[in-house]
């Protein structure tokens, strides 16, 4: 998985992956039958590990404090000095060339989820009566993937932990404009 998410899926070379699984390549293929099989292992266990944290703030009381728990999440994870910078998950936005059709589809279909499962919290926050109704949840939800995806990418480029907690109070910022039900698209 770090080898994946330090260099991507076409910058992983078949050495960089049996040298840091400590195998041979005919064991790789025996296990993984290719680099994309291994590839959609590490993805499973890098979602299985971040899952619960970045997705777990959903159930906050509050849809605000759901949406700036997972940025704040995500700018202290993206960061950390200790794993590889910005979303695996991401990260292989920009190598769908390298990427067989179906694991490009896949991936493009985990990063839409992203937006998706912020729509259903701001839909809950509606009925809970803590987003007013009117909201255009859908631009609200793509606005906040979109800085998700942003600190990820700003992560990668070097952007440190305080560089990328500053824009999550900027974005925040924009809460009571976007969820007062007045603007529209």
């Amino acid at each position: 998985m770090r080898v994946f998410w330090e260099k991507g899926y076409a910058g992983a070379s078949m050495t960089d992956l049996t040298a840091a699984m400590g195998i041979a390549s005919p064991s790789l293929y025996a296990a993984f039958g290719s680099k994309e099989g291994l590839y959609r292992e590490a993805i499973e266990h890098y979602v299985a590990v971040f899952s619960p944290s970045f997705w777990g703030v959903m159930d906050l009381p509050t849809a605000r404090e759901s949406v700036e728990g997972l940025l704040r999440n995500a700018a202290c994870v993206f960061s950390d000095v200790g794993s590889p910078t910005g979303c695996m998950v991401m990260q292989t936005a920009m190598e769908e060339a390298a990427l067989s059709p179906e694991l490009a589809g896949s991936l493009c279909q985990m990063r839409a989820s992203n937006a998706d499962t912020l729509a259903r919290r701001l839909q809950r926050g509606v009925e809970d009566g803590d987003v007013a109704p009117g909201t255009d949840i859908r631009a609200v939800a793509d606005f906040y993937a979109t800085v998700h995806k942003g600190l990820s990418l700003s992560a990668r480029g070097g952007a440190g932990a305080d560089e990328l907690d500053s824009v999550v109070t900027s974005a925040m910022a924009a809460w009571a404009p976007l969820t007062s039900g007045a603007l529209t698209t």
